[in-house]
């Protein structure tokens, strides 16, 4: 993330949210959206309107604009969870479903209703509400396949809960989160040769490879950051 940006994020009780975030930034910039297997709701106010769209995974790390004098809010959905009307794999690589606005700047349409526009403070009553109304689903198989839980699904049921769940196949899932807990480690002060070595990769070429696609940068260039912050 920029350090244009000011960003601040919270945890949740709801079994539904991974995590709530929020960003502002007074002039336009660019900075590297990450590869993400997590789906999410982004509101975005502009020119003192709110606009509200469903965002899918990202298979890949790309560089992404954000306009002067914006702010975003975002929900990130536990990985499982999901919107049965905007299935995630519709929305994969920023194919974003951008729900009609309402009548008024703070309100937009869903499900043939009027809706008001959710804030970083009220959006866990946002969610609840979603999923009272059939409008947000779990799947708790995808989260016991990630833990490495016994399944009692064939490889190919258990492919389809998770393309249905997430959008995403199991296996890209894994290589996204290992990728982003290889920029942790790296962040944190390991060498390289410790986190290929912990993580599984074959050598080095393999844990650049993997973080330049999913990251965005070498493992070099995350650690060098690391060291001048």
């Amino acid at each position: 993330m920029s350090e244009k940006f000011t960003f601040e994020e919270r945890a949740s009780d709801s079994p539904f949210i991974e995590k709530i975030w929020r960003t502002q930034n007074a002039t336009p910039l660019d900075f590297t959206s990450l590869a993400e297997s997590h789906s999410e709701i982004v509101v975005a106010k502009l020119d003192g309107k709110a606009m509200l769209a469903v965002r899918g995974p990202e298979t890949k790390a790309t560089i992404a604009s954000a306009p002067g004098d914006s702010e975003f809010f975002g929900i990130v959905f536990k990985m499982g969870t999901y919107m049965p009307t905007l299935l995630p794999k519709n929305l994969t690589d920023r194919r974003d479903a951008h729900l009609p606005p309402g009548a008024s700047h703070s309100s937009f349409w869903l499900n043939s209703s009027t809706w008001e526009v959710p804030n970083f403070d009220n959006a866990d009553i946002f969610v609840e509400r979603l999923v009272r109304l059939g409008l947000l689903a779990h799947d708790p198989i995808v989260a016991d396949a990630l833990a490495g839980h016994e399944q009692a699904y064939s490889p190919r049921a258990l492919q389809y809960r998770f393309l249905r769940a997430t959008g995403l196949p199991h296996k890209l899932i894994q290589q996204i989160r290992r990728a982003h807990n290889a920029a942790r480690l790296l962040e944190g002060g390991s060498t390289i040769t410790d986190i290929a070595l912990q993580l599984g990769y074959f050598d080095q070429s393999h844990l650049t490879n993997a973080l330049k696609r999913f990251i965005g940068q070498t493992p070099g260039k995350i650690a060098q950051v690391n060291m001048l912050e």
